[in-house]
């Protein structure tokens, strides 16, 4: 190899999982290679392993050598690329740590360095067709996802945060002013993108105007709501679903709900005891999709349908959905409380 390991990639089996985190996300490879004392390997951990042991129970200050796979698979110095890019395509792998015969990790190779770095063929759809009948009188004049955030539209920084993260396809789910964002974004060629547009005649729900797309949408589809603001890197769910053969992965986000008094527990009308001011975690819709092309089957003739309704009537059907954490940082703008919390964080640098 030309290069070798950026030590950066490396974390003690002892670092928290929110440690791991970010050097998950400042690192090109998007994996931790877990090493012991000396060096030596004891495991790899991506971003998918932790949002795996979020929804098992797990916090963030939880050891990294309880998440991590602990069977990771390696290759040696001596192998070429042919070698690598062979077992990776075999057994489905995104990197491969590099060991010398003790088993110190000597380098990294991912799948993308081996094959050439093209754009994610992946399309995203974008719900923007609402009304945002909470956010009036802001949107009696501007539909919700073209209200600016710090001098850009929402819709804009959506489409910014995709493109960051490798995709180049869009389809805009347009209706309610529908031309103020088609004669903003055009064709997308100023981007350097590819935009089309899947015009509603009336309101169709989150899924309904997915009977809109082109035939020749194959791969699995990147599904957002346009009124949300978010530093999750996209590629996360993509991968996340590929690697549980899932047909649908859902993006969720935890809500801690606080009763803000002492909970009595009763047998009937006989006391068992008390809870002080408990708390309760709950995962909520997050509003970031990916879906196999193969669902839209599922809509039928229907002129309106919701996403949740859409992975309901998946699992009915036996296809796996799966839910992905989203631990970072994501706001709903769909109120003006909340809408004036994202100006703030954006005016910060969340």
């Amino acid at each position: 190899m030309n290069s070798r390991l950026n030590q950066d990639y490396l974390i003690s089996k002892g670092s928290s999982a929110l440690a791991a985190l970010r050097l998950i996300n400042d690192s090109a490879a998007h994996v931790a290679i877990v090493v012991d004392e000396n060096k030596k390997l004891a495991g790899t951990l991506t971003d998918g392993d932790i949002r795996r042991g979020l929804l098992s129970g797990f916090g963030l200050d939880t050891p990294v050598e309880q998440l991590m796979n602990s069977r990771p698979r390696f290759t040696s110095e001596d192998s070429n690329k042919e070698t690598m890019l062979q077992m990776m395509h075999e057994q489905g792998l995104r990197h491969l740590p590099i060991v010398d015969e003790e088993m110190h990790v000597k380098d990294l190779i991912t799948l993308q360095m081996l094959l050439s770095n093209s754009p994610l063929p992946n399309p995203v759809v974008i719900m923007a067709g609402g009304k945002g009948l909470r956010l009036r009188p802001q949107t009696e004049l501007c539909p919700k996802p073209m209200l600016p955030i710090n001098g850009k539209p929402i819709l804009e920084i959506i489409i910014k945060n995709c493109m960051a993260n490798g995709f180049r396809k869009f389809y805009l789910s347009v209706n309610y002013m529908k031309e103020k964002i088609m004669d903003y974004f055009g064709d997308g060629g100023r981007w350097g993108i590819t935009i089309e547009y899947l015009i509603e005649s009336q309101p169709m729900g989150t899924a309904g105007s997915l009977r809109l797309l082109p035939k020749e949408v194959e791969s699995p589809f990147l599904l957002i709501n346009g009124d949300l603001l978010t530093k999750f890197d996209l590629k996360h769910i993509l991968r996340f679903h590929e690697e549980h053969s899932a047909s649908a992965s859902l993006g969720v986000r935890e809500y801690i709900e606080t009763i803000p008094f002492g909970v009595v527990k009763l047998d009937g009308i006989d006391l068992c005891g008390f809870e002080e001011k408990p708390s309760y975690r709950r995962f909520v819709n997050a509003g970031v999709y990916v879906l196999d092309a193969q669902l839209l089957d599922l809509l039928g003739s229907l002129q309106f349908a919701d996403a949740p309704t859409l992975l309901q009537n998946a699992k009915l059907a036996g296809h796996r959905v799966v839910a992905c954490p989203i631990h970072e940082y994501w706001i709903d703008i769909g109120m003006p409380e909340t809408l004036k919390q994202a100006v703030h964080d954006w005016t910060v640098g969340v």
